[in-house]
């Protein structure tokens, strides 16, 4: 056998691999285009499913405490993840101090990131201030603050009421209470209600 026919060999053998893969790829790109036609990237969807599968913090998931600030009308309620998963929160507590029987009014200005839940990581904090009299004539005795959080859907609860721990012994309320959104930042929340 020449040297010639070798190489000639060789170099049909080389075009027919070079041809080959060149089609295989070309096949494989074209079928992956087909499939992913018309959707959204893998990565973006895995991240909005990832979103979504957060779980709505309940009464199971969260220890709660409040704190008087300056005096008993000023509170910040404080919740704290204590479960191994994040949760979310939905907007702002819905408050009843005493035997009240309307929630307490949110203070809207207070939404620091609108349409956003705020999501707590296992051991995360957030915070909502209360103002529980606001300097409205009609003050009552109160004993007890209850609230419950929202759902993901606006008007709807998660899990069932929660007792409150109160600072204090007795709080003095008014109908000129207000309530802030949750917040990961305490101090945030409380400017809503400092100067009232």
């Amino acid at each position: 056998m020449n040297v010639k026919s070798v190489v000639g060999r060789r170099v049909a053998v080389a075009a027919g691999l070079v041809l080959a893969l060149g089609c295989g790829v070309s096949a494989q790109a074209s079928a992956s285009g087909a499939r992913t036609a018309g959707k959204a990237p893998a990565a973006v969807t895995h991240r909005a499913a990832a979103k979504a599968a957060v779980a709505t913090c309940s009464q199971k998931e969260l220890g709660v405490s409040s704190v008087k600030e300056r005096d008993a009308r000023h509170l910040v309620l404080t919740v704290q993840n204590a479960s191994d998963k994040k949760c979310n929160l939905y907007r702002y507590p819905l408050v009843r101090i005493g035997a009240g029987t309307r929630n307490t009014p949110v203070i809207k200005e207070s939404d620091g990131t609108p349409g956003v839940p705020v999501t707590l990581a296992p051991g995360q904090e957030a915070y909502a201030a209360l103002l529980v009299a606001g300097g409205a004539r009609d003050e009552y005795e109160a004993r007890s603050i209850t609230l419950n959080l929202q759902g993901s859907k606006p008007g709807s609860t998660a899990g069932t009421s929660i007792d409150v721990p109160l600072p204090v012994r007795k709080l003095y309320a008014d109908d000129g209470q207000l309530v802030t959104y949750w917040t990961t930042a305490s101090g945030f929340a409380l400017d809503f209600i400092m100067s009232k």
